[in-house]
């Protein structure tokens, strides 16, 4: 068994049909998750990642607020060329805290720290991470003109957003490659904007199809409905599912495959 690979939109990327979070890669405070958790080792995350190529995933999804995700990966990660790499810029996660910073002098920093930190020449993927306040984010700030100039230099394959509003999620789809959403049973508002978006030719990737692992809880029949669901909608080119639980992976791959 082997995920399927799907195009990004017209990015001419192929992303697995599910991708792998990295949130508990490096952050376990001031998280959403139904339980605590400790921080995997360095073993852990390799073995982690070969079951993961094995089974065919090839998206990681990462952040400068997931803790020290990106310098792990950038560590531990064998063969760089078959995978995508997917992070964001605008939201740190510094002290126990998070704080917001959509300047161009951030996104620009933010993106070379990304680049140095992951060991990478280029990311494959940049979203713009969201505050809620999309639409500001996307009309008043110099966040993306710094992202589409670094598009340009070749340091960025395809920047999308990952978004918290319809009307933000809409208008993500007209500028951007690529747009995150969210949707699983009990929330399906972005529906719309995952339409929009297979109409336009645009990349969707999904985010808390499994509702932050709450809906993992009712067991693995709940866990395949909601993959299959999300993964059903038109256009929908990966769903996110975070983490580091090796029985977890293969039963989600299994669900989705």
């Amino acid at each position: 068994m082997s995920l399927e690979k799907r195009p990004l939109g017209n990015t001419g990327i192929q992303v697995s049909s599910l991708g792998l979070g990295t949130v508990k890669f490096g952050r376990n405070q001031e998280v959403k998750y139904p339980a605590n958790f400790t921080l995997p080792t360095d073993r852990d995350i390799e073995a982690l990642l070969d079951l993961a190529q094995e089974l065919g995933f090839n998206l990681l999804d990462t952040a400068p607020a997931y803790g020290s995700s990106e310098q792990r990966i950038g560590r531990l990660l064998k063969n760089r060329d078959d995978w995508v790499l997917s992070t964001k810029v605008g939201e740190e996660f510094t002290t126990g805290k998070s704080f917001f910073d959509f300047s161009a002098e951030h996104a620009r920093r933010s993106v070379e720290r990304s680049l140095r930190d992951m060991r990478t020449e280029c990311l494959d993927i940049v979203l713009i991470h969201s505050d809620g306040d999309d639409l500001k984010i996307l009309n008043e700030t110099d966040c993306l003109p710094v992202l589409l100039k670094m598009r340009e230099q070749g340091l960025i394959r395809a920047i999308g957003m990952s978004t918290k509003t319809v009307a933000g999620g809409l208008r993500a789809v007209e500028l951007l490659d690529a747009v995150m959403a969210t949707y699983n049973p009990s929330y399906t508002d972005d529906r719309p904007v995952i339409e929009a978006a297979h109409a336009a030719g645009k990349g969707v990737l999904l985010k808390k199809a499994l509702n932050s692992g709450h809906d993992a809880l009712a067991g693995a029949s709940q866990t395949a409905s909601n993959l299959r669901a999300a993964l059903a909608l038109p256009g929908v080119s990966s769903a996110i599912v975070g983490t580091i639980n090796p029985t977890h992976l293969r039963a989600n791959a299994e669900a989705a495959g």
